[in-house]
């Protein structure tokens, strides 16, 4: 073998190694995402600390975990003036999140945040005169009408609705997120660490309702530190070594991967008639994005 063919195996078995890592990153963060659900919902159903705390707790460990990434990858932190409208969009979907899933299934939960947040960020595309499929966001809003229906596994009206709430606030959260001209990293950094004292802020009005506990202190650390902050950090790694359509492909695993968690540790079942209308939501988000990179490529062609 010759020395230009050495270094091209060598580039080969390289370029193996990073596919493989991005193979593992991607899925251990989709798995992150995903016990970002199961953790609040195990800690608002077995444990006695109240929604608020667990804001608090969540929010203050992310900011301090994106904190030390920034420090140590020696980033800068955009400007107050810069952050607030991603840091309130933030604290909305926090305290929607968390007080929604005092009374909704973790799968059901997933579900209707990622629908919402993915709905929220098409129809912002709408509106500026993107153009995607039709029968995309047709097919995901009948879907998610159908999930919403009555019946024997329906989730209840109020929390179904803060969840809604709460992906509307994270759908508006990304598209600051994706417009913004400082790094991902920094500014999800200053966006949690903003969104801080709006926490503490709730906590103080809620604070005779303050229940703190050790296992659901616990269940927030990691909600925040390493499902949330690190993992953001991390998927934020991943997403620029693929392709648009991959990265929005592989989150349509999140809602699977919730609701198989709260089946095995919480023992939460949906029916098959919401399984039915959720698979209608994901093959509807699916369809309108691809077809949406679809175009894009074409008008870059």
């Amino acid at each position: 073998m010759n020395g230009n063919e050495a270094a091209a195996s060598q580039d080969a078995a390289g370029a193996a190694r990073q596919a493989m890592l991005i193979v593992l990153l991607t899925a251990a963060t989709m798995l992150a995402f995903a016990a970002n659900s199961l953790l609040t919902r195990l800690a608002l159903q077995t444990t006695a600390i109240d929604p608020t705390s667990f804001i608090v707790v969540r929010l203050a460990s992310g900011a301090a975990m994106l904190a030390l990434i920034v420090m140590l990858q020696r980033l800068g932190l955009p400007s107050l003036q810069k952050s607030w409208p991603s840091a309130v969009l933030l604290f909305i979907y926090a305290v929607a999140f968390s007080f929604a899933y005092r009374g909704i299934d973790t799968g059901a939960g997933a579900l209707l945040l990622f629908a919402s947040a993915q709905l929220t960020m098409i129809a912002y595309g709408y509106a500026r005169g993107e153009r995607a499929s039709l029968p995309g966001v047709l097919l995901a809003l009948a879907g998610l009408v159908a999930f919403l229906a009555p019946g024997a596994s329906a989730p209840a009206l109020l929390p179904a609705g803060l969840m809604t709430i709460a992906g509307i606030a994270w759908g508006g959260f990304s598209l600051l997120g994706r417009f913004s001209q400082d790094t991902p990293v920094g500014n999800t950094a200053s966006s949690f660490i903003w969104a801080l004292p709006l926490a503490l802020g709730l906590m103080f009005l809620q604070r005779d309702a303050i229940r703190l506990d050790g296992v659901g202190v616990a269940y927030a650390l990691l909600s925040g530190a390493v499902m949330s902050g690190l993992g953001y950090a991390v998927w934020y790694w991943v997403r620029v070594r693929m392709t648009a359509i991959a990265a929005g492909s592989v989150q349509l695993s999140v809602p699977v991967l919730s609701a198989l968690l709260g089946m095995m540790m919480l023992g939460e079942h949906l029916g098959a008639e919401r399984w039915l209308a959720g698979a209608a939501v994901l093959a509807g988000v699916a369809i309108t994005t691809l077809s949406a990179a679809r175009r894009a490529r074409q008008r870059k062609g």
